[in-house]
């Protein structure tokens, strides 16, 4: 770790089988009394973990997070128990103090009765998950189980039986065995330097080498020894006492909130189609049915029995980063990070609605890109599971809540995002090149000191909830519902949030440009003293969207439509048996497609992935790694490439030349049709292995009837295997010419570490700080397929 102070303490515990922390540990035990006693550690470990980050949470400053992890290892013939602690450098010690003062607290009065509950009951409820998708667990998963198990010897059962086990034994647990076991689990912190607790086996703390101090700059960090005991036995010395009883809500509108709000939104679905005055419609070949509600807000919803008993919901919100303003930089992705933070909804406090999640077994997170903020919620349908994750959903929309404290935790993490560039040599490198390619445009990028201390607590309410307006808002759903259950959700929940009518400028953005051609910032070098020797490379250009718009305001796809499906270029020999009408038919539909270009940018990925694999590593032995991945917005009218090497400082200038010979090569080495093929091969069966997974499908529905993104409609997952079928080469090299690949376009950064390296990254870095400057990591795999993926 570069830029927190992280500690590890580990116990080991010989001769005793447990189930690794993070999963449900149902079949990974010997007898059910190891299940038993699997089962209360896992209720007291939860309980443990909640408290914690709770704590750390609300904390200020905050910290970054702690976990406890009580597992097998096989390695180690043994169960190990790692507390880890991760914080800020200033606050390292704060940090130890309050998980050892937490660990002492539950060891002491353990869990409560209603702690006991709530935990008992979401391990069955997420048990009862796995058993139900017993028959979509992937064969390597299964291997992989089975190996791990015996190797642990531990007794392999399957998800169901596995299931039927821990119920037999949930019923038998008590509060005082469930304590007493974790009790033990804690001792060897809890009861630290006392002659009757357990060794660590180690303390292990990493740290960084340098920090920075406002007013200083960056300067030396160390940690003693006898510092992190002292700061052990200081957690060990403050006064505890027990945790009060939380009342957690069964529901976060009452029944009796939800009629009055009927009555007076009086919500409905109007039509979908102004034309053809459909209030629903419903694609047969897809099982997509498109609603859309009174007060504005599209819906878009599938039944899927892919994932048993369980759905997804996202909501699509247009605008994110791109609609920041020169007043507000970083206002939306810092204004998204303190409503997550806050956790507060109503009169709710964030303890009752994280429980209120836990109850339900509802996963849910809040991110923001550069042209859209998204909510998803994963829930089971459960105990009115899918109600309860609509509830939440109309009260971020009605009844959300912004706190001082969660926008200072906002700022505080980017700001720490922003110190970390200098420790890192793929992002100092990346710094330097999006920097170069977009004109220092910072909605690209992460907030610079600077813009953050500008911020204010309005300003990014108001930048956030000025994009939540019904017509720029959009809902997609799948799961295993009725149609009944859903249609009565959407129109009880989401028809009843009030109508907003917002400013077009709040959806809108300024131009986006890339930078004209300047020779010293074209190709850039980085270098970055490191006790490891090592360099990496980044080469990018600019490229069309996914629907074949440019910055340039071009609107390719016109273009595109108008040649002719066979050009006399075209070689028909290597077609055996010449060309059916049907396949014209295919390639004429697929020039004229609002997908054309994400069909042939996908496949134009793969081809040039191959090629730089089989010639930069395999032939030549110049890098260890090489990509090439393309940024296809959807929203925003631009995108671009970007060529990733990893390589050895003596041999990394070659291998960004090999790279940009290989990219330009395809013009005198011409594309194979056993490429073509062997690409349209992998992206079909990557889309056919994923087809079956829910969140796949809300990638597919995204924008279906959102304005901003017109050109999307049912077709372009309708005809989306016969569109990869009717691609051709000539296709492909149409996609290829929008690439921008001369030398006055391309971008190109080389970063490289070692221990003769100079001190120029924190050097530069320093410096843009004192001018506003920008930093960013290169997002990439946009337009890995054809569909749009919210988060990055």
């Amino acid at each position: 770790m570069n830029k927190k102070v992280v500690f590890f303490i580990n116990n080991f515990y010989h001769n005793e089988s447990t189930a690794v922390f993070s999963q449900i540990p149902v079949n990974k035990v010997r007898t059910y009394g190891d299940l038993r006693n699997v089962l209360m550690k896992r209720i007291f470990l939860s309980a443990l973990h909640f408290r914690i980050n709770t704590r750390y949470q609300s904390s200020n400053p905050p910290f970054t997070s702690v976990e406890l992890d009580h597992s097998d290892s096989g390695r180690e013939g043994c169960t190990v128990t790692t507390l880890t602690v991760n914080a800020e450098p200033q606050n390292w010690e704060n940090a130890i103090k309050v998980a050892v003062l937490e660990v002492r607290r539950l060891k002491e009065f353990g869990v409560t009765n209603g702690e006991l509950a709530r935990y008992l009951d979401a391990l069955l409820k997420d048990s009862e998950q796995l058993a139900a998708m017993i028959d979509n667990v992937s064969s390597v998963d299964n291997l992989d189980f089975i190996m791990e198990s015996d190797a642990l010897g531990h007794t392999v059962m399957d998800q169901r039986q596995g299931h039927d086990s821990l119920v037999a034994v949930a019923g038998t647990v008590t509060l005082e065995e469930v304590n007493s076991i974790g009790a033990e689990v804690l001792e060897f912190i809890s009861d630290y330097g006392k002659p009757s607790a357990p060794h660590p086996a180690a303390i292990v703390a990493c740290v960084p080498k340098k920090v920075h101090i406002d007013g200083i700059g960056e300067t030396d960090f160390k940690i003693e020894p006898e510092e992190i005991v002292d700061a052990i036995e200081a957690g060990l010395k403050e006064p505890i006492e027990a945790e009060p009883e939380l009342e957690i809500p069964k529901e976060l509108i009452s029944s009796e909130q939800l009629q009055e709000l009927r009555l007076k939104q009086n919500p409905s679905f109007i039509p979908v189609d102004q034309e053809k005055k459909t209030t629903k419609v419903y694609d047969e070949d897809t099982g997509i049915v498109q609603r859309r509600l009174s007060n504005g807000i599209p819906v878009n919803y599938k039944i899927s029995k892919s994932e048993a008993n369980s759905g997804v919901m996202r909501l699509i919100v247009g605008g994110g980063r791109a609609a920041e303003t020169d007043e507000a930089k970083g206002a939306v992705i810092v204004g998204v990070r303190t409503l997550s933070e806050g956790g507060r909804v109503g009169n709710f406090s964030r303890e009752q609605v994280e429980l209120f999640c836990v109850n339900h077994l509802i996963n849910c997170s809040l991110e923001s890109t550069e042209e859209f903020i998204c909510m998803e919620f994963r829930f089971t349908l459960r105990d009115e599971g899918m109600r309860a994750a609509f509830q939440l959903l109309h009260m971020v929309l009605e009844h959300s809540v912004w706190l001082d404290d969660a926008f200072d935790r906002a700022k505080q993490l980017y700001l720490s995002y922003y110190r970390s560039i200098p420790k890192s040599l793929e992002r100092s490198t990346a710094h330097k090149l999006m920097l170069a390619m977009l004109d220092g445009d910072e909605r690209f990028v992460e907030p610079t000191p600077n813009s953050l201390q500008q911020l204010t607590l309005e300003q990014v309410k108001d930048a956030v909830m000025n994009q939540f307006v019904s017509d720029n808002m959009e809902v997609s759903i799948v799961g295993d519902f009725s149609e009944e259950d859903i249609e009565s959700c959407i129109l009880e929940y989401l028809g009843t949030v009030r109508e907003r009518r917002g400013s077009e400028r709040a959806q809108k953005y300024s131009p986006i440009i890339f930078r004209p051609y300047t020779a010293d910032l074209q190709h850039q070098q980085v270098f970055l003293k490191d006790t490891d020797e090592r360099a990496c490379a980044y080469v990018a250009g600019p490229a069309p969207n996914r629907w074949g718009f440019t910055f340039e305001g071009k609107n390719l796809l016109e273009s595109v439509s108008n040649v002719p499906a066979f050009s006399e270029h075209q070689n028909f020999e290597e077609q055996p048996g010449g060309l059916e009408i049907t396949e014209k038919n295919l390639q004429g539909k697929l020039r004229a497609h609002p997908l054309f270009f994400a069909i042939t940018m996908g496949l134009l990925q793969e081809i040039v992935n191959s090629r730089l694999f089989t010639t930069v590593r395999d032939s030549l032995g110049l890098t260890y790694d090489v990509s090439f991945e393309l940024n296809l917005f959807d929203r925003l009218n631009l995108g671009w490439y970007v060529i990733s090497v990893t390589s050895t400082p003596g041999k990394v200038h070659k291998a960004v030349d090999a790279c940009k010979n290989v990219l330009r090569g395809l013009l005198s080495n011409k594309i194979a049709s056993r490429e073509l093929d062997r690409a349209r091969r992998t992206l079909l069966m990557r889309h056919e292995a994923e087809i079956k997974s829910n969140a796949y499908w809300l990638g597919l529905m995204a924008h279906l009837q959102a304005t901003s993104v017109p050109r999307k409609d049912i077709s372009c997952i309708k005809d989306l295997t016969s569109l990869y079928e009717a691609a051709t080469i000539e296709d492909v090299y149409l996609a290829y010419e929008q690439l921008k690949i001369d030398e006055n376009s391309l971008f190109s950064c080389i970063g490289v570490a070692g221990s003769q390296a100079g001190e120029a990254i924190t050097a530069s870095i320093l410096e843009e700080e004192l001018v506003d400057g920008l930093h960013s990591v290169i997002p990439v795999g946009r337009g890995s397929s054809t569909m749009t993926r919210p988060t990055t």
